[in-house]
């Protein structure tokens, strides 16, 4: 008998203990009803098919409680700027795109981004490039990493981002990667190549814009220690081609938009407001959409 008391008062304490862990945060209980709103506004996953990065890479996703406990990169007061840092030569057209991209990354963060100058890619070497059978020439992604911005992070930088106008892949035996991050270096490289339209130097065409911002605010997701998605469509998702990364939302799901308000704090309501005034200044309907349905739900 008196084991069994043992073990009861064993489980009793767990089981406060485990309640009391997500009871600590004040601030994130007072946004459970918001949170809950965005849940029910959550689009669940597909059944992947063949060839998508589902299909092929069986990820088992990040919980809530587990971004907490891996030690994510977070904003400080000394490290609170994103910097974007375009490699190579662009068009007027792609450096306002870029520009566009860099207001739309402080909303979306709530944090301060600045676009620096462009410098050529001429520090990229022969070893690190490579040309396709259709003559497309093609950037080592680990290379911008390891090599460029690893060495040259600015002091108040909380994340780096090289953007370049060529093709990017990550390996030999790979084709090609729209971007690559890493989760705790603060550091990564995205390419627009792939990403316009009908018109490839046009703004009037605001698929690259769209295609961009969402690639960018993926990547710079990984910067900030998020993994890929698997809790419900999401711009958090993998993605295997251009196609699939269409299909996917310009929209962060509730569990890892939760994951982002942990870590930076911001004001939930304000950031809607202002990504649906960004989405319709720019003209991107279907977007504005998605982040008004979430401010309708939650106001």
């Amino acid at each position: 008998m008196n084991d069994l008391r043992k073990l009861i008062c064993i489980l009793l304490l767990l089981s406060v203990s485990c309640s009391g862990k997500h009871d600590t945060d004040p601030v994130l209980l007072n946004e459970s009803n918001f949170f809950a709103a965005i849940a029910s506004n959550d689009v669940a996953l597909p059944v992947p098919r063949e060839g998508e990065w589902l299909f092929e890479h069986k990820e088992k996703g990040q919980s809530f409680d587990e971004y907490k406990n891996s030690n994510p990169v977070r904003l400080n007061e000394s490290q609170n700027t994103i910097y974007l840092k375009p490699v190579g030569s662009f068009s007027k057209s792609q450096l306002a795109i870029i520009q566009h991209t860099g207001e739309y990354l402080s909303i979306y963060f709530q944090a301060k981004c600045q676009v620096l100058p462009p410098i050529a890619d001429k520090i990229i070497p022969d070893s690190a490039r490579r040309k396709r059978s259709d003559g497309n020439e093609q950037l080592l992604a680990p290379y911008f990493l390891n090599n460029i911005l690893k060495k040259d992070i600015p002091s108040n930088a909380i994340v780096v981002m090289a953007i370049t106008e060529k093709d990017l892949y990550p390996k030999n035996d790979w084709n090609f990667i729209f971007g690559l991050a890493s989760y705790h270096e603060r550091i990564g490289v995205c390419s627009i190549k792939r990403l316009p339209g009908r018109n490839v130097d046009s703004l009037d065409d605001n698929i690259c814009l769209s295609r961009l911002i969402k690639i960018a605010s993926h990547e710079i997701g990984h910067m900030f220690s998020l993994h890929h998605c698997i809790n419900a469509m999401c711009v958090m998702n993998g993605s295997n081609s251009l196609p699939e990364t269409d299909r996917q939302p310009n929209r962060v799901c509730s569990e890892c938009l939760k994951k982002l308000y942990w870590n930076m704090r911001f004001n939930n309501q304000g950031r809607l407001k202002s990504l649906m005034d960004y989405f319709k200044e720019h003209e991107l309907e279907k977007d504005y959409a998605l982040a008004k349905a979430d401010y309708d739900i939650t106001k």
